[in-house]
């Protein structure tokens, strides 16, 4: 009996059938509360409405606590439903070590924290912005953040790559124009460190303008460090473009296979029609 009713709450909190009205209703309420955390965490900001709502603020919090603490509770409970969490304790040790159950308990702890260990003030504030966690949990239960997920996972290699030719070429374009702008702008140009903040604002093409070159020299290397930005910034673009588009193939392509058989459903053999 105890092993249906886990089962059956597992069913519920991953949303495994499509069809299960009990799992949708689960799914609406828990997305619901998690984007009015995140509301609530952006309009406490406000000085007025956090003295005058204050009590409503604590309630829903309070409220908003309650229900995660029972929910990650739940999760540690049956994740033993599934194989690789098969064992009762070292199975539930390794769930509680996964990447979304790690942030399901960051999404709590801040609230919990302050009543075990004696913290100053100014820091138990600090801890109140980890409530923004709780907008992670939204990947567990929202397709499009698994498939940008898939897409981060499937292209990890490429965007790698990219990074370090970014970070190469920035800190090659900060170092020459250290060394041209150092004598004419000794300020600005103090150091190549000083001089990446110019790097940056220049690969990304936003240009502040608080930082800029004077020398012929240093223009002519802003004006290549400029348009070699523009290409590099738009290699991330491209990796995603392309895993997005081989993502969304390949569940075009898993639709297609029969959930029972595993057959693909353009091959099977369609039912004749009986003789008469």
């Amino acid at each position: 009996m105890a092993g249906k009713m886990r089962n059956r709450i597992h069913e519920i909190l991953e949303q495994s059938a499509p069809g299960d009205h009990a799992s949708r209703a689960f799914y609406i309420s828990i997305m619901t509360l998690i984007i009015l955390n995140v509301l609530a965490v952006v309009l406490e900001t406000v000085q007025d409405w956090s003295l005058t709502y204050e009590d409503v603020f604590t309630g829903f919090e309070v409220f908003s606590v309650a229900v995660f603490t029972v929910e990650y509770i739940l999760r540690i409970w049956v994740c033993t439903s599934e194989e690789k969490f098969r064992h009762p304790l070292w199975g539930r040790l390794r769930y509680a070590i996964t990447p979304m159950a790690l942030i399901d308990l960051l999404a709590i702890v801040p609230f919990y924290l302050p009543m075990v260990i004696s913290l100053d003030l100014r820091f138990v504030r600090a801890l109140r912005l980890f409530r923004l966690f709780r907008l992670f949990k939204v990947g567990r239960y929202s397709d499009s953040m698994k498939l940008l997920g898939s897409v981060l996972k499937e292209k990890k290699e490429e965007l790698v790559i990219t990074f370090i030719v970014v970070l190469v070429l920035l800190i090659l374009a900060s170092t020459l124009m250290y060394y041209a702008e150092n004598e004419a702008q000794p300020e600005a140009f103090s150091s190549v460190p000083a001089a990446m903040w110019w790097g940056v604002a220049t690969l990304t093409t936003v240009g502040y303008g608080d930082v800029y070159p004077v020398t012929a020299v240093g223009k002519f290397l802003g004006t290549v460090v400029a348009i070699l930005g523009i290409g590099m910034f738009a290699l991330p673009a491209g990796i995603f473009g392309s895993g997005f588009v081989e993502q969304m193939n390949k569940r075009r392509q898993s639709e297609k296979v029969c959930p029972h058989c595993g057959c693909p459903i353009d091959e099977k053999e369609k039912p004749q029609a009986p003789e008469k």
